[in-house]
């Protein structure tokens, strides 16, 4: 790339700089002609909670799957639901 980079601003905070961001284009500041793919194995999905009523026979029914296969319950299901999306 032959065009000069502007220079990244400080930022004194993350929201700061989420809204920098959210306003501004990258390829200004950085040259992706250049960027590499890199791998992060130990990096964690971000999860979060949700609240499911299930019938009292069917969550049994559930935990009685998931011991059979020696696992939660709770992975059981999530591995079910991304099974039922993906498919």
């Amino acid at each position: 790339m032959s065009q000069k980079l502007d220079s990244i601003p400080e930022f004194t905070t993350e929201a700061e700089e989420r809204a920098f961001w959210e306003q501004e284009d990258s390829t200004k500041y950085v040259d992706w002609s250049r960027a590499e793919r890199v791998r992060m194995p130990n990096l964690k999905p971000s999860t979060t909670s949700i609240s499911l009523r299930l019938p009292v026979p069917l969550l049994e029914r559930i935990k009685i799957a998931a011991n059979k296969r020696d696992m939660p319950y709770q992975s059981l299901i999530k591995a079910w639901l991304a099974e039922k999306v993906d498919g």
